[in-house]
């Protein structure tokens, strides 16, 4: 496949994208706000120009579609993807436009999901003798899911949840097992439309979890230790309730102009004894089963959810939160205990909803869309508490989730879901099979994240980060993402995406795009921009930048149907992808 030679515009594209991004000071962070500016500024309405060109096989009749349904656009239906899946295609646009947002997620939330360990397990099959799974075989599985499954809300929901319930392959005790790792996927994306408690469970049962954050194996008190506290004080800090207490919209609760503490010290070493004597599931219930040794172990001890041997359990009474465990409960009895009292915190409900609302749609939501989403985390309306469903339909369904060109609008498009997003868009299918992405997190070399490999617990970024000396700063947003965000990094996704958007990704471009329907129409250029604004930038390209982006392509001849006009017309996609891509506005989700 031919390649386009757009060095010069990745320079100004890289200029642009500086700015988007804030990186630096001084006269970087005057330009810092342009991604602000971007989330403030509104793109074209539906009244402002025509709609974006959709070829006419692709086209979904109004006489199929309900009243309620046809009130959804394709540019509605676009952005509502770009928060409900790892990006838009053509054809759920269509689907999304007929039947409606509500009756998408409905028919999501009962769409089988695929199975990383099923995946896992068939790779083991292939390998030669003595070697063993590793990460890649996950990353082949995640790519693949993302690109070409079915279960599409399952897999964006799973991907913010592993955000917030955080176990990285860069810990090299959890690394060693991959096949655990799919299985605490698995875990997070067959509990994501349940019940927020059964979610907790996994998570705190969970052995990679165990592992991860040191609570397996975890010995009660003695004369010379105490338990270790790692967990108990992440699973309020991160997984439930926060450092602060909140009111149900989020805002928090000032004492004397201070805030209030959701914990102390003794809190943590009082749950720490709850986390004490879980260990490998399965296994015999012995020293043996206790401390992993194989002979004594299940076989999918990696999948398996931990399980309590008694005689490692602390037995002194647990005092937490306002709450006294008798001495001698069971591990089990404890556990239970430990995590109706988390989950049953006023906390939880505006502490996850924020957070999910960050990781779906915008990093801003206002104290209002904070609490509506917190009141479906209460009640979902037949007096269940944590039925996540009702969470999502909240998350996704506010009016405003909806919302394009106001000030707290949007939130940076983080790497891993700019490149599913553009894989997504044009049907990119892998030569292999395989799906053959491995490491992509290099900065310089690759588009500096991946999944499954945060730096720490705390995730690639904290929800509260803001980036220091800018216009961000100054309005008093926060951008979680932009902490991802360098110039090595700038520069390192342009590069990738040069590469990407002509040849595909992968080892040996295992991972093609298919660019069929765009080459269809490259000799209109405006038609070319119009399709690629749909699926990237949800039908809001400003005018201005629609304008240079139609004159780039414009400036490459089509001249009859030779080979060189051929190649022109690859070219005059690839440019229209790419600098789509590279620019501000692509990059702030709205």
């Amino acid at each position: 496949m031919p390649k386009l030679n757009i060095r010069p515009l990745a320079c100004l594209s890289a200029a642009l994208l500086l700015a988007a991004c804030g990186a630096g000071s001084d006269t970087e962070s005057t330009s810092a706000g342009a991604a602000t500016a971007s989330a403030k500024q509104g793109g074209r309405s539906a009244d402002d120009t025509a709609a974006p060109t959709i070829l006419a096989s692709e086209l979904v009749t109004s006489g199929a579609r309900s009243a309620a349904a046809a009130r959804v656009t394709p540019e509605e239906a676009s952005a509502f993807l770009s928060q409900a899946t790892f990006g838009p295609t053509m054809y759920e646009i269509n689907q999304v436009a007929s039947m409606g947002k509500l009756n998408w997620l409905n028919a999501q939330f009962n769409v089988y999901p695929a199975w990383h360990r099923a995946y896992m397990d068939q790779m083991a099959t292939t390998l030669p003798p003595r070697a063993v799974l590793s990460e890649n075989h996950f990353f082949q599985s995640f790519w693949k899911n993302a690109i070409i499954g079915s279960d599409h809300l399952r897999e964006r929901v799973t991907y913010a949840l592993s955000q917030i319930f955080v176990v990285s392959f860069q810990d090299g005790a959890v690394g060693m097992y991959a096949r655990g790792m799919a299985c605490y996927y698995d875990m997070l994306s067959a509990k994501a439309f349940g019940n927020f408690r059964d979610l907790l469970e996994g998570v705190a049962t969970s052995p990679m979890m165990g592992i991860y954050l040191s609570h397996m194996q975890n010995l009660p008190e003695s004369e010379n230790s105490t338990p270790d506290e790692n967990f108990a004080r992440e699973i309020m800090q991160l997984m439930t309730i926060g450092l602060h207490q909140l009111n149900p919209d989020g805002t928090v609760k000032l004492s004397g102009g201070q805030p209030i503490p959701t914990y102390n010290r003794d809190d943590v070493a009082g749950l720490a004894k709850v986390f004490t004597g879980w260990s490998w599931g399965g296994g015999q219930m012995n020293e043996y089963g206790f401390t992993g040794l194989v002979a004594y172990s299940s076989p999918d001890r990696d999948c398996l959810p931990m399980q309590n041997y008694p005689a490692y359990h602390s037995t002194s009474k647990k005092t937490f939160l306002g709450k006294t465990l008798a001495a001698g409960g069971s591990g089990e009895a404890d556990l239970k205990a430990a995590l109706d009292t988390l989950f049953n915190h006023p906390n939880v409900g505006p502490f996850i909803g924020r957070q999910l609302i960050q990781r779906l749609v915008k990093s801003n939501p206002s104290a209002g869309y904070v609490a509506r989403v917190a009141a479906a985390f209460a009640d979902n309306g037949a007096g269940v508490r944590g039925d996540m469903k009702a969470v999502l339909r909240a998350v996704l369904l506010d009016s405003e989730a909806a919302a394009a060109g106001a000030d707290d609008v949007g939130k940076l498009r983080e790497p891993v879901l700019r490149l599913a997003n553009w894989l997504r868009a044009f049907n990119a299918r892998s030569v292999s099979g395989n799906y053959v992405i491995w490491t992509l997190e290099d900065p310089l070399t690759g588009i500096g994240q991946n999944p499954l490999r945060s730096p720490s617990v705390f995730n690639f970024y904290r929800p509260n980060y803001t980036p220091p000396h800018t216009s961000i700063a100054n309005a008093g947003y926060v951008a979680p993402e932009m902490q991802l965000v360098g110039e090595t990094s700038v520069i390192g996704y342009l590069n990738f995406m040069q590469m990407a958007v002509a040849r595909g990704i992968g080892q040996s471009w295992d991972i093609r795009p298919n660019y069929a329907a765009e080459l269809s129409i490259a000799e209109q250029p405006e038609m070319l921009v119009d399709r690629i604004n749909l699926l990237l930038l949800n039908g809001r390209m400003s005018d201005s930048l629609r304008s240079k982006i139609v004159s780039a392509v414009a400036s490459i001849p089509v001249r009859g149907n030779s080979p060189q006009a051929q190649t022109a017309k690859e070219n005059r996609v690839y440019i229209a992808v790419y600098l789509t891509m590279a620019a501000p506005e692509y990059l702030v989700q709205k």
